[in-house]
């Protein structure tokens, strides 16, 4: 990158710039089986998964398509607020888990038997 190029003349790269093309053609067809075709699953429920998992894998361009693709497929405020609150519970687990391990390991028993 070069630094002497000031910030705002920077150009942003596109997606995937950085991926050799034929990696970004395998996970292009990849994602196109698996989301576009059709599933037991259907395309509101697919979006409101992937609303849930882009919230935990902290991808904001995921996350912004999938919610105004769920809204364009007629997901209700609800249903995609229900989304976002199991993808809080499953973060929320995964720092317990963590915690839980990490306790383990130390040996350590702070507050339990309260």
């Amino acid at each position: 990158m070069d630094k002497s190029q000031p910030a705002k003349n920077r150009v942003t790269p596109s997606s995937m710039s950085m991926i050799e093309p034929k990696f970004r053609n395998i996970y292009k067809s990849f994602y196109k089986e698996s989301y576009f075709s059709p599933t037991v699953l259907d395309s509101k429920t697919k979006e409101l998964i992937a609303i849930g998992v882009s919230l935990v894998a902290k991808c904001e361009g995921c996350l912004e398509g999938h919610i105004k693709k769920a809204v364009e497929l007629g997901c209700t405020k609800q249903e995609i607020s229900d989304s976002i609150v199991i993808a809080i519970g499953i973060a929320a687990a995964a720092v317990v888990d963590m915690s839980d391990k990490a306790a383990t390991k130390l040996d350590l028993h702070h507050f339990e038997g309260l």
